[in-house]
């Protein structure tokens, strides 16, 4: 090494060392450390939503690319093998999300997809509903439960929501996006809705071909499962009478409450919470194409069931019956995802004003955006300006969190992490929403079942 180098080597291992030191004043008193520029509204929609893109991309699964079902920072391993069906619904129009947004290149994306769609295609099917949990390597079952290990036809009607929207985007593109297209067709219309009703005037969730129908899941609003009907009444060989949808979904019309809770209608009985509202996935899941802007039927105005839903969880968090600390206006959201149990470890539960246990699932607020874009605006720059350090990672908000507790849980899952990027652009600019409801098929089926969309002039 000759002189000069050795000088040099000496003065860059100076600045390396002075510059990890406080600085200080002349008068040797630190100087103030300054925090970062916050980002603009503009810059704060478009972080998370490319935060949450990365789970479907850089975190999917290496061989089918579909969505993992959970992935843990500290263990991300654990359950590596496992893609969710739903999940994967929201992943890809996540990843339609990701294109319009520059976050991927759309011929990669089209690649990336075709991937997916041929592993879907020889993956097991039962009566064409795909199973809850699939291997991501052999498209093999993988039991969600004991009883639970044939098709699951609400995860399969959230896969075929994305399936609707993926054929929609691509089908004028060039050849290869065509070709896209019409496999996402053809695996939506191969799903036998009609096997799903037992030969009844209503919709069963799952099947086995070893349990036949024990789990004996009927279709019964209101709760997330209302694009399942949308789907099965589209279907062109498999389509399911409108009756079902009233009998079953409807409740012969029992679906309809009349209660309040802060001053706003609750529209519908939520399941489990007569009179209340249930956890605020419900309005997310089947809303992610389908569009509850100027949406009725003779039970709702589904863009004042959505809206009041998300207001009342706001209202609830701020009113914060339960007492605990960290609810406020900018700090709200229930609904299902990780959580504390009493004992500090982590469990599951869909929280929801009868299920508070003072855990904020950051999905909530942020899905919601369409339906409270100022209350959900306040709890994103809360996230992003104020605690990012502390509950947001590598692919966006963790899963849950409860400030009263100081308990974060850096997690992730496939269904809450997959409603935020197409939620937030379906505010932005109704892609999602519009995608699906030009689906023709979509449209006879929702005026099949006696819907009217001002939005989309039917």
């Amino acid at each position: 090494m000759n002189k000069s180098m050795s000088f040099f080597l000496l003065g860059l291992l100076f600045c390396c060392c002075s510059s990890s030191a406080p600085s200080e004043s002349p008068s040797g008193t630190p100087l103030p450390t300054t925090t970062p520029t916050p980002l603009t509204d503009t810059e704060l929609l478009d972080k998370v939503q490319r935060d949450s893109f990365k789970y479907f991309w850089d975190m999917a699964h290496p061989v089918s690319k579909l969505a993992r079902e959970r992935y843990l920072v500290d263990d991300p391993n654990y359950d590596a093998n496992i893609i969710t069906t739903g999940g994967s619904g929201f992943g890809l129009m996540t990843i339609l999300v990701g294109i319009e947004r520059g976050f991927v290149q759309r011929s990669e994306a089209v690649s990336r997809l075709t991937t997916a769609l041929n592993f879907l295609e020889t993956a097991d099917r039962f009566h064409g509903a795909w199973p809850h949990w699939m291997d991501g390597i052999t498209g093999n079952v993988i039991p969600f439960g004991t009883l639970d290990n044939g098709g699951d036809l609400v995860e399969t009607a959230f896969l075929c929501q994305g399936l609707v929207c993926v054929r929609e985007y691509f089908k004028n593109g060039n050849a290869t996006e065509q070709a896209l297209a019409q496999k996402a067709d053809v695996l939506w219309k191969g799903v036998e809705w009609n096997w799903y009703t037992k030969g009844e005037n209503a919709l069963y969730w799952h099947w086995s071909p070893n349990y036949g129908w024990q789990m004996n899941f009927k279709l019964e609003g209101y709760n997330e499962c209302l694009v399942t009907y949308v789907m099965a009444a589209a279907s062109p060989d498999y389509n399911v009478p409108a009756v079902a949808y009233h009998q079953a979904w409807a409740r012969n019309g029992q679906i309809v409450n009349s209660g309040s809770q802060y001053g706003f209608p609750v529209i519908f009985n939520h399941n489990g919470a007569n009179g209340n509202v249930g956890p605020l996935f419900w309005a997310h899941y089947s809303y992610l194409g389908l569009d509850p802007r100027g949406l009725t039927d003779q039970y709702a105005n589904y863009w004042n069931v959505n809206v009041n839903h998300s207001k009342i969880i706001n209202k609830y968090c701020i009113a914060n019956p339960q007492g605990w600390n960290g609810y406020s206006e900018k700090c709200w959201g229930l609904t299902a995802s990780y959580s504390r149990n009493n004992d500090g470890s982590t469990g599951y539960s869909a929280h929801q004003p009868n299920n508070d246990v003072g855990v904020i699932s950051p999905t909530a607020a942020l899905s919601s955006f369409p339906y409270t874009p100022e209350e959900s605006f306040k709890f994103l720059r809360y996230l992003y300006n104020e605690k990012r350090d502390r509950y947001v990672g590598v692919a966006g908000p963790y899963d849950a969190f409860s400030p009263h507790h100081d308990w974060v849980t850096k997690r992730y899952l496939a269904i809450d992490q997959g409603t935020i990027a197409p939620m937030i652009e379906n505010y932005r600019t109704g892609l999602l929403w519009n995608l699906f409801m030009q689906a023709p098929e979509v449209k006879t089926g929702l005026q099949n079942l006696g819907f009217a969309s001002t939005q989309h002039g039917f």
